[in-house]
């Protein structure tokens, strides 16, 4: 009965929601207070059915009912608790309802947040949040179902389990903080809306959600972030980026609402960009939409994609109406949104932060030409043209190059104008430093992409200590504190400006990250236990083999010690060749999958691959690679995070965020 509840819960949902937009319509069209507060009510019952539906889905996925379809395609007897939680999200129509129940707690919290306030703009922020929860009201009621019963005439007593891929604990986190994101942005586009429709042309609607806007790029980072640090566990290829379609359908609305966070910050300083912002936060949201989109049409070849459905069309239907309603409203109310102010200066902060969204928006587009590119060769030529990471690589590293001097370049210019004393004065000190840092790089023979990306590195990071610099001498000589507490009280100040500064850091840090793959070494062998191989400055000994069978998976674990060329012993990894679903009678069901290990440095992490395995003469076959300066990508991640973290975090009541 516990199914059948969900799947009830999911329609009075659907109902709901239908009856939320005829009762906010009549409001509009009369004015009557009471069919406003009629109508939060009912988006709020909607919201909450959808939550539980989702509650009572992850209950069944957790007690193994083997009689919905769902719960016997993704978990098993032997799947681990943690997986049977993370099967929510690891197919389509479960991914489907999560989608629904983030929306509809955003939803919640929407509703809640803002019933006493914002009556101008509220009817219409419902009423766009409610036309997106119907669309996948409508999928998970009409076209996926998780509740559709096991198609069997007799009692499926196991499931077929998870896929040994998604078997990793990042990935009980990298698909929620996507979703988090993804979803979120769905709240700053109907306030955009909204105003579009009422004609406000005021910063209010920015104001209500900036913090909406950080919070939920900050979950997208974090999902992308994550997602690579999976790539990097678990694929086995020694990366964290490889411009999979789906990786850059998560990639291309982060770019744009990271340039939708900095050109806000003009429009509330400035009064200017309004209808460029309206531009960005419409065109993040579709994104948004076209990443599901990508990820579950089949069209693109992932990874990270489910299986083909009947679900393609109808999001990419779903796409193109958001882009011409969306667009065609902004086309008609634009004289409303026009601003008589203009650019003094090309050498002034408002400056610096155009030029940075036109650099976020250009390798936004080159990402989105290069992932949907095999498919239009497709539909026109009838051949898919395969575009692959040198392409990527190739247009975006320069822009990404130019988006990193951007980055140092901001915090040296003024308001207005920057008089060229001050330019001589500012960027002088950091330029010598990336002088250096090119001497000595050419003095080592590391020339190109990398020397650019460590130069650049140096001259951006030495711009934001200079910044801090400044900022701390100024409290210490105002208000005689020590060198530490200036530190503290300078970002507690000034949390939007200075936590954007560690954020900063925190891609300076990254691209030092980048700059090391410039120098990875692989090599590839078969050993015997005893025997060794040199890979780099390191050599390889197989010391042991053993096998072990456990709950789900039978294991091959290889003991590998690490020497430098030396002889000195540096560590020991285990990397495992692993059968999953080995117990099932029929071979073809059995998956193999390699677990890698890695012995990670701050200078670079030695990685290796169990490729495979010959028990009867104990070989072991084996990839290792030497991966330069990854710490540093994972380390400016963390940086990043925490940036944003004290940008968005609220300041006490009369105490304004200094830009």
């Amino acid at each position: 009965m516990i199914p059948v509840a969900g799947a009830v819960s999911l329609n009075l949902s659907l109902a709901f929601a239908i009856l939320t937009l005829f009762a906010i319509g009549f409001y509009i069209r009369y004015n009557d207070f009471r069919l406003f507060l009629t109508g939060q009510r009912l988006s709020l019952a909607s919201s909450g059915l959808s939550v539980i539906s989702t509650i009572i889905l992850t209950n069944e996925l957790i007690l193994g009912n083997f009689d919905l379809d769902y719960v016997a395609h993704y978990t098993s007897n032997e799947t681990p608790l943690l997986y049977k939680i993370t099967a929510l999200w690891a197919g389509q129509s479960g991914s489907m309802l999560f989608w629904l129940a983030i929306l509809s707690i955003y939803a919640i919290i929407v509703v809640l947040q803002n019933r006493k306030e914002h009556h101008l703009l509220m009817p219409w922020v419902i009423i766009v949040i409610t036309i997106v929860q119907l669309f996948f009201l409508g999928m998970t009621n009409f076209v996926t179902n998780p509740f559709e019963p096991t198609n069997a005439d007799f009692i499926v007593m196991n499931g077929n389990g998870l896929n040994p891929l998604l078997q990793n604990p990042t990935m009980a986190i990298h698909p929620p903080m996507l979703y988090l994101g993804y979803v979120g942005f769905t709240i700053p586009f109907a306030f955009a809306i909204a105003a579009l429709i009422k004609k406000d042309a005021s910063s209010l609607w920015i104001k209500t959600i900036r913090r909406w806007t950080l919070v939920t790029r900050l979950f997208l980072g974090i999902g992308i972030i994550l997602g690579g640090w999976w790539a990097y566990l678990e694929l086995g290829w020694g990366g964290y980026w490889a411009w999979d379609p789906v990786e850059n359908a998560s990639f291309m609305p982060w770019l744009t609402g990271t340039a939708f966070v900095h050109s806000i910050i003009i429009q509330e300083k400035k009064n200017m960009l309004k209808i460029w912002n309206m531009i960005l936060i419409i065109l993040t949201f579709t994104l948004c939409i076209f990443g599901t989109f990508l990820t579950r049409s089949g069209v693109m070849s992932s990874v990270h994609s489910f299986t083909a459905s009947g679900l393609g069309p109808l999001f990419f239907g779903f796409v193109i109406l958001i882009l011409i309603v969306s667009y065609s409203l902004l086309y008609v109310r634009r004289k409303h949104f026009q601003t008589e102010k203009q650019l003094e200066s090309f050498t002034s902060r408002e400056s610096g932060f155009l030029f940075n969204n036109v650099v976020f928006v250009v390798m936004c587009f080159a990402v989105f030409w290069g992932t949907i590119f095999p498919v239009i060769s497709e539909a026109v030529r009838g051949t898919k043209i395969t575009v692959g990471a040198p392409f990527f690589n190739q247009i975006n590293i320069p822009i990404g190059l130019i988006l990193l001097f951007l980055t140092g370049v901001g915090p040296l210019l003024a308001w207005r104008n920057t008089s060229k004393e001050s330019l001589i004065k500012n960027f002088t000190f950091p330029l010598i430093v990336a002088f250096i840092i090119v001497g000595l790089l050419l003095a080592l023979d590391i020339t190109g992409n990398a020397m650019m990306t460590l130069s650049l590195s140096g001259f951006v990071f030495t711009t934001i200590v200079i910044e801090f610099w400044r900022g701390i001498r100024a409290r210490t000589r105002k208000f005689d504190e020590s060198i530490i507490s200036a530190f503290i009280k300078l970002i507690q100040k000034n949390r939007s400006r200075y936590g954007g500064y560690i954020s900063h850091l925190g891609i300076v840090l990254m691209f030092v990250g980048f700059s090391g793959h410039a120098f990875d070494i692989e090599d590839e062998w078969g050993l015997q236990i005893g025997a060794k191989e040199t890979v780099g400055n390191y050599e390889i000994e197989l010391d042991a083999l053993s096998e072990e069978e456990r709950p789900n998976h039978y294991a091959y674990i290889a003991n590998l010690n690490i020497y430098t060329s030396g002889g000195e012993f540096v560590t020991d990894l285990h990397p495992e060749k692993r059968i999953y679903f080995h117990r099932d009678p029929n071979p073809d069901k059995r998956q193999p999958h390699s677990e890698l290990d890695i012995y990670s440095t701050i200078v670079r992490d030695i990685y290796s691959i169990f490729t495979g395995v010959d028990p009867k003469n104990q070989v072991g076959y084996f990839k290792i690679m030497i991966n330069p300066l990854v710490q540093w990508v994972w380390i400016g991640s963390y940086f990043l995070i925490i940036g944003t973290v004290i940008a968005m975090w609220p300041v006490k009541r009369g105490k304004n965020e200094l830009e």
